[in-house]
């Protein structure tokens, strides 16, 4: 069912003479193609619309009036497409103790450049004002002996590009007196690259000792020299890139060596001193450790214009003023604004140990002390008493007897056997005893008892034992 208050595009109020156009509602189209098919055609009708208006009790009176539609209006042109109007994504970072908002937008091909808010130190304009009127005597060593000072004022200009670069790699953990004095040497044996290179390692160490680490720079001087002289015909490198390809150069040589001798300053020159005191003034957002750190977050707020300069002013103060042991506080400018100022030096500030934790534990063990064990009182050593030496006793031999003389018996003469009468059994000489086993007779006896004949020269005596002769 129509509404009555309602026709096709076109809207009646109740007072009959004011009709307001509705433009299709949810039907707008952005990007219409652009070559749109065959026109479709709208049927339209004419409706008949009551409005009844109330007078008063009277009945109401129905008034009927034929509305006409109106022609479809022609489609738009095609437009371009509208830019986005999408919002970057917006950073928001909260600084600490209040000191200012930073607000970054992400960056986009085709948008407007966005002004954003660095982080800067609350005071650094008033301490480097201060610095500056510390700084106004030039006297610090650093003036009349730094790398500006160590080259030939009359040498050609390559050479004195390439003492300047000698000067800056000698000063590296060396104070400007001693690398002073090592160039002064080099100057008068001939500090040029052919020079470095005609001269030998041990009298290029006698030239630059006592540098610090004289032995390793003797090193990477050479082979610096040998890289200039094949690469760059006797001439230092124009760019940072360049300088810190050589051997034992850095980023600090690099940026100080284009500023001194090329003239451009390309970056802040980090050093010992610029570390220590840019951590000091309260210039680093947070604490650095590194040289390189240092940089980075200085050259992130510092004014480009500045760069050139803080490196001189900074180390000719940290030398005079804000020294590494016992800096002079009292007499430094900035000590009402240096977050650092009458602070105990590292190597004074004394550690609280931290609190021991005491463990109780779960059951003590009432532990009974150990029984002392009672060693005997020690009784001195008795000494042995040997018995009384007695004389040795005299073995008394038993009285010699002299040997019991047997009694000589004496000889009985053999007794002679009677010869009995040859039996004819017995009558053979094979039945005779042997001459041996016989009785001697007396013929026998009286030959043994008789002497011996006295020894013949052809027959010797024979001697038996006991002296006897046979």
């Amino acid at each position: 069912m129509t509404s009555p208050y309602f026709t096709h595009g076109a809207v009646l109020t109740r007072s009959l003479n004011q009709r307001t156009r509705l433009s299709a509602l949810g039907s707008k189209v952005i990007n219409k193609p652009q070559n749109p098919g065959p026109p479709v055609e709208l049927k339209e009708e004419e409706e008949e619309t009551c409005i009844c208006e109330d007078d008063g009790p009277a009945s109401p009176t129905c008034i009927l009036e034929p509305l006409k539609s109106e022609p479809a209006p022609s489609p738009p042109a095609p437009s371009p497409p509208a830019p986005s109007r999408r919002r970057r994504p917006l950073k928001v970072e909260y600084e600490q103790r209040g000191q200012g908002l930073k607000v970054e937008y992400e960056e986009r091909e085709g948008d407007p450049a966005v002004k954003t808010e660095r982080w800067e130190p609350p005071d650094w304009r008033i301490q480097l004002a201060h610095i500056r009127e510390m700084r106004r005597s030039r006297d610090a060593p650093v003036d009349h002996m730094g790398a500006e000072t160590c080259y030939e004022p009359g040498a050609p200009a390559p050479v004195r590009r390439f003492q300047v670069l000698v000067s800056l790699m000698l000063s590296s953990q060396t104070r400007d007196e001693v690398t002073a004095a090592a160039m002064a040497r080099l100057r008068a044996h001939g500090c040029t690259v052919d020079g470095i290179l005609s001269t030998d390692h041990e009298a290029l160490g006698r030239l630059l000792h006592p540098v610090g680490f004289w032995r390793t720079k003797a090193g990477y001087l050479r082979r610096t020299c040998l890289v200039l002289q094949q690469q760059f015909c006797g001439d230092i490198p124009d760019s940072v890139e360049g300088l810190v390809g050589l051997p034992g150069v850095g980023p600090k040589m690099a940026h100080l060596a284009m500023s001194i001798a090329w003239g451009r300053v390309s970056g802040i020159g980090v050093d010992t001193h610029v570390h220590r005191v840019s951590n000091r003034l309260g210039w680093l957002r947070t604490a650095s450790r590194t040289a390189e750190q240092t940089r980075s977050a200085l050259e992130d707020w510092l004014p480009r214009a500045l760069w050139g300069e803080v490196n001189w002013l900074l180390v000719g103060f940290g030398q005079q003023k804000c020294r590494p042991l016992r800096p002079l506080c009292s007499e430094c400018l900035n000590q009402s604004c240096c977050p650092s100022a009458h602070q105990p030096p590292p190597t004074q500030r004394t550690k609280t140990p931290p609190a021991k934790r005491t463990k109780t534990p779960p059951t003590q063990r009432t532990k009974t002390p150990p029984t002392q064990r009672t060693s005997p009182p020690k009784t001195p050593p008795t000494k042995r008493t040997s018995p009384p030496k007695t004389p040795p006793t005299k073995r008394t031999s038993p009285p010699k007897t002299p040997p019991t003389q047997w009694p000589k018996t004496p000889k009985t003469p053999p007794t002679k056997r009677p010869q009995a009468g040859p039996t004819p059994s017995r009558t053979s000489p094979d039945l005779l005893p042997p001459a041996s086993s016989r009785a001697k007779t007396e013929a026998e006896q009286e030959e043994d008892e008789r002497e011996p004949p006295p020894p013949s020269a052809s027959c010797p005596p024979r001697r038996l034992k006991g002296g006897k002769v046979l």
